[in-house]
């Protein structure tokens, strides 16, 4: 399958590193990471490969969701810094050639910014800047449907019966204002009503404040659901009240008037977290022709072992993650090529195996990540191959989307022991634990208390052990990333699932078409001498702990049917990223192994390629 690309702008080529910045690097000694902690550590982000940093919410905030409840959207928290220490950070980052992309929040403020404490008590003009109802009185018509529940008559019920992301209802009761106010998150984020025009002003203002002190765009939080249609009640399901603000003509609107009115302008990247969206909503979000958004994350790829949501497991297959994979590989978007961020458990041990197979299993997912279509988007510590936080107990985690998981799960009578296995895979605090840097205290991260403990791994599995380790994990993100900034097919190329069962996968890369002709062929190349022709590359994986014989006939007589022509004659095509150290295909893929073959190569292979040799854990 080949795709024809459009001109291409710098995000297309870019790669990313995700920064959560209370866990990358403290400075001063508090516990939390901060801006000063970043640019102590650019150096390490840019010998990565990375060309552009998404930093988490620095914003003043009274840390409801751990800064993505905003209590000023124009500062940075002292905790972290100033706005002078920002512009350093720009400054520093962009000598290294790396661009700075904030999170934007805007589907929610924090209960502590101005505008909701002047919502709550009527002042004009902020007084419907939120999603404000009366609600209903139990006993009168329609209470019961509003609320899914009944409720002792004359008991105020909330005005329709929406449930929210954070488990539990949508909506709260304020003494103050005695009305209901919306919120999709915790009760301490309420959301903006996109109703209101002036609303709409304010994010301007917002945007064009960081645009002008030298950010190169935004990732857009929950951006798919900025615009409520309607207040009525929801169907049935996990969160009911969805088809009423997801993805939502209005939703379209602002972001288009968004990019007219500031963004473009100013040249700016955004990237929208798009909540449960389809291929297609994705497309509507992202469509050049629409003025939208540049890129979205979706999360159909991180559920293939979850039934609905992320905290009810189901076996993982290979073939049901390739089947997703190409679901949006293969439609018209660009995709954010990812596996972790600020809300997901760790990748290996998500997917993968974090205890015997540990190194194995983090490289092999690094090659499936870096050989997608797509821009590439790392989070800190994923380099490394840093695992779930190793908590015991519920009150070692920090984060409000657990606890309420735990208080909801203990409603329904789960057994404690079942209730913190799902809760401890799942939370959102595994990927938040400090960054891991050295073999001394807290992980290198910081002098004082942590924030949020450090995993006990630290001792073994950090940067410093790793950099200068040829074999290590970080060092094969390294050579990947540098494999891919050299091939376009890599970056850009067509996306061919071709086999899958439950714990083998394979894909191949085609050469990218560029502006409309096909690039050359490999045999083109190779007799006008072109040094560096177009390649096709192959991907199989063994998402597996045991070796896995590859059966199909196909398989195998690929192996035999596409040689690798050198100067040496006719060998089998050669492995050029190997997480084994292998350099040719037998027909077995090793547990846990990973391979990109380059087909029918033009040219002598000088075992220049980037592989590893390492034993099997």
């Amino acid at each position: 399958m080949s795709h024809t690309l459009p001109q291409h702008p710098w995000w297309m080529d870019a790669v990313f590193y995700q920064i959560y910045p209370r866990s990358f690097q403290d400075s001063n000694g508090d516990g939390i990471g901060d801006i000063q902690g970043i640019i102590s550590r650019l150096d390490a982000v840019a010998a990565l490969g990375v060309t552009a940093l998404w930093l988490s919410p620095l914003y003043p905030s009274p840390d409801a969701d751990n800064g993505y409840d905003i209590a000023d959207y124009c500062d940075i928290d002292p905790r972290y810094g100033t706005l002078a220490d920002f512009d350093r950070l720009v400054a520093e980052a962009g000598r290294r050639g790396i661009r700075i992309v904030m999170d934007l929040v805007i589907n929610h403020t924090s209960s502590q910014h101005p505008w909701f404490r002047a919502s709550r008590r009527r002042v004009a003009p902020y007084d419907d800047y939120y999603i404000w109802r009366p609600g209903r009185t139990a006993g009168s018509a329609g209470d019961t449907e509003a609320s899914g529940t009944s409720a002792p008559d004359g008991e105020r019920i909330p005005p329709n019966n929406w449930t929210g992301f954070f488990m539990g209802p949508a909506w709260e009761w304020d003494e103050e204002r005695q009305e209901f106010y919306l919120h999709l998150f915790d009760k301490r984020q309420p959301d903006l009503n996109y109703h209101n025009r002036a609303v709409i002003e304010e994010i301007k203002q917002i945007l064009r404040f960081w645009l002008d002190r030298g950010v190169a765009g935004f990732r857009c939080d929950v951006i798919s659901l900025l615009y409520k249609t309607s207040l009525d009640d929801g169907e049935t399901g996990p969160i009911r009240g969805l088809e009423h603000y997801k993805a939502q003509p209005g939703t379209h609107a602002i972001l288009a008037e968004l990019r007219r009115d500031v963004l473009q302008p100013y040249h700016a990247f955004t990237i929208g977290e798009a909540v449960m969206v389809t291929p297609q909503e994705a497309r509507d979000l992202t469509a050049p022709e629409r003025h939208e958004l540049d890129m979205v994350f979706y999360f159909d790829h991180l559920e293939v072992d979850r039934v609905i949501a992320k905290y009810v497991p189901k076996p993982f297959s290979a073939a049901e993650l390739l089947n997703r994979l190409t679901r949006w590989q293969q439609s018209e978007l660009w995709n954010a090529a990812y596996w972790e961020n600020h809300d997901q458990p760790r990748i290996v041990s998500h997917y993968g195996n974090d205890k015997r197979y540990w190194k194995r299993s983090a490289m092999a997912l690094a090659l499936i990540q870096l050989t997608l279509r797509g821009t590439p988007f790392i989070y800190q510590g994923q380099e490394i191959g840093m695992t779930n936080f190793d908590v015991t107990r519920i009150d070692q985690l920090d984060d409000v989307e657990s606890r309420n998981m735990d208080t909801l799960l203990q409603r329904y009578h789960v057994p404690q022991a079942l209730r913190w296995y799902l809760i401890r895979t799942a939370s959102r605090d595994n990927a938040r634990t400090p960054m891991q840097w050295d073999s001394g205290p807290n992980g290198g991260f910081t002098t004082g208390t942590p924030w949020l403990g450090v995993n006990s791994n630290a001792s073994w599995l950090n940067y410093a052990k790793q950099t200068d380790d040829p074999r290590s994990v970080l060092n094969f993100y390294r050579r990947l990333i540098r494999l891919r900034a050299t091939s376009p097919t890599l970056r850009e190329g067509g996306f061919e699932p071709i086999w899958a069962d439950r714990h083998v996968m394979a894909y191949r890369r085609t050469p990218a078409v560029v502006g409309g002709p096909a690039v050359q062929t490999n045999a083109e190349a190779a007799k006008d001498g072109s040094p560096n022709p177009p390649a096709t590359y192959t991907v199989w994986v063994n998402l597996s702990d045991q070796p896995q014989r590859l059966k199909r006939p196909w398989l195998l007589s690929a192996i035999v049917a596409h040689p690798t022509i050198t100067t040496t004659g006719v060998r089998p095509p050669m492995i050029v990223a190997s997480n084994t150290g292998r350099h040719e295909l037998n027909g077995i893929l090793e547990p846990w192994e990973a391979v990109l073959v380059r087909e029918v190569e033009a040219r002598p292979w000088h075992g220049d390629e980037v592989s590893v040799d390492e034993d099997p854990s």
